[in-house]
This record gives C-alpha cells, sequence and structure tokens, in this order.
C-alpha cells in the first residue's frame, strides 16, 4: 500500500497515525526493518525531523525498536496499553478482585494508623452515604466509594491511595449497574449500612482485625453478586 504525502498540520500526528495504520495492517509485519529516514520523509512529503518524531513516538507505544547499526524494526503491530487504559477495559469482577486485595489491608493499616482527623473524615464520609440513600444509584456509589476512599486514606500509604485512585473508574459503572439490575435499593435505600457503620467502629477502636474482616466479607458479598451477573 503506497504512502500518501500528508496534509501540512499537525504534521507529526499524521506521520505517526500513517506509519501505525502501515504496521497495524500487515504491510510491515513483525521482525520487519523499516526504511530510512530519507525515504519515509520523501513518501510522506515531510521532513526527517517530523519522521524521527513520530518513530519515537511508536517506539513509545511498544510497535517499533532501533537497533543500533542496524535500523528500526517493527517489533509488534498493536500498541501496549498504558495501566488506565488496561483497568478500563478489564472486567469489572477482575478489577473488584484486585480491590479486594487493596482495601482489606488499608482497613487493617487505618486501624493501626489513622489520626482523629482521618476518624472525622470517615465519620462525615459515613454520614454522607447515609443522606445519599436519598437519591438515585450514582450518587449512592459515588458517597460509597467516597468513604472507602476515606478508610484508604487513613491507612496513610500514598501508593495504596494511589492505587485505589486508580481502580475507582473502573469499578464506578459496574457498582451502579449492580444495584439497578439487582434492585439492591429498592427495599433498602441505604444498602451496606450496617458493614460500613461496624468498620468504621472497628477503625475507630484501632481493631485492625475486625476491620479487616468486616470489609473483606461485605466486599465478597458484593463480587458474588457481580459474578452472577
Amino acid at each position: 500500500m503506497p504512502l500518501d504525502a500528508l496534509r501540512p498540520s499537525p504534521l507529526i500526528e499524521q506521520a505517526t497515525q500513517h506509519l501505525r495504520d502501515q504496521i497495524s495492517q500487515g504491510q510491515w509485519p513483525v521482525g520487519t526493518k523499516l526504511p530510512a529516514e530519507t525515504a519515509l520523509a520523501k513518501a510522506l512529503g515531510v521532513g526527517r525531523s517530523t519522521v524521527r518524531e513520530a518513530l519515537r513516538a511508536l517506539a513509545g507505544a511498544g510497535l517499533l525498536k532501533a537497533r543500533q547499526g542496524a535500523g528500526v524494526f517493527v517489533i509488534a503491530t498493536e500498541p501496549e496499553e498504558d495501566w488506565a487504559t488496561r483497568l478500563r477495559h478489564a472486567a469489572v469482577t477482575d478489577v473488584y478482585e484486585v480491590r479486594m486485595l487493596i482495601e482489606v489491608q488499608a482497613a487493617r493499616l487505618s486501624a493501626q494508623r489513622r489520626t482523629k482527623v482521618d476518624l472525622a473524615a470517615m465519620r462525615a464520609a459515613l454520614e454522607a452515604r447515609r443522606a445519599a440513600a436519598d437519591g438515585d444509584d450514582a450518587a449512592f456509589v459515588d458517597a460509597d466509594i467516597a468513604l472507602h476512599g476515606a478508610v484508604v486514606a487513613g491507612a496513610h500509604n500514598p501508593v495504596l491511595t494511589d492505587l485505589f485512585v486508580e481502580f475507582t473508574p473502573a469499578l464506578r459503572q459496574g457498582l451502579i449497574d449492580l444495584l439497578d439490575i439487582l434492585a439492591l435499593r429498592v427495599h433498602e435505600p441505604n444498602h451496606g449500612d450496617e458493614a460500613h457503620d461496624a468498620l468504621v467502629r472497628a477503625i475507630e477502636r484501632g481493631d485492625a482485625d475486625t476491620a479487616s474482616s468486616v470489609l473483606q466479607t461485605e466486599l465478597e458479598q458484593t463480587l458474588t453478586r457481580l459474578h452472577r451477573l
């Protein structure tokens, strides 16, 4: 398939896309050595610096690799997915299983490390969750996630906090769908309040075993429902 000359702007993005199309459509299979920069520049109607930036972008996406003294070779036909993209594409049950591992340990640490400020934030989040019971499922899920976020923050581990933040967008819609499909809030608008109250109380007491156990049980029940969807 011949390469078409490009329109003036934006040249780097266009060059990157054209070269990516050549790779994904099988014109340059894995293992193929790409034409020299000068040949690519001439075919695309751009300067060598534009081609160089496009090749760098494709190398960053995991499609190309430069071998010193040999040239640039195709090493994959599809770009590598970053962490956020992989989470968006993952099954909600898979994401939830990993969420359990993160949050149960976070609850244990939170019971050991929480401060008065953390406890106040958890209590406020619990009350906000109760207030959200009068709202729709989306508002309730957001309030629920905020409470869990307050528990994770109490662990005072920035890596755990960052992981939780990464997971929540992938979980949010799945939880909203769960509430809707199973009508969990029709007869119990504040679904799960007893368990969440017990979680906060255990953290207040500094009872790490009970905090982790309560959360483990609550999350396992939700995961079981998700598997049934």
